[in-house]
């Protein structure tokens, strides 16, 4: 069984008991939230709507991400960088 869950404006497609990256969710660890399911599927049946609970286990930051612009024959560039926030969920059901 797996489900098309919608958190924190991303879709991601889960099972039960499976851990994902989001981005940074209001909470503390160990809280419980909801999240909307848009569509489950078991063995071939699909249904749509529901509800999913899942808990949070950790906020961190992810990998590096670098941008370069460069204007050739100008002499511009440009390095950016930043890390992005995270939240570890873990979907604990599937309703």
């Amino acid at each position: 069984m797996f489900a098309i869950v919608d958190i924190a404006g991303q879709q991601f497609k889960v099972k039960n008991d499976e851990t994902i990256f989001v981005h940074r969710l209001a909470g503390s660890v160990g809280e419980v939230v909801d999240a909307k399911v848009l569509m489950t599927s078991n063995e071939g049946s699909i249904r749509m709507n529901g509800s999913a609970k899942a808990e949070i286990l950790d906020h961190l930051q992810g990998d590096k991400v670098i941008t370069f612009h460069k204007k050739r024959r100008k002499g511009y560039t440009k390095k950016i960088g930043h890390r992005e926030a995270l939240t570890q969920v873990k979907i604990t059901s599937i309703a």
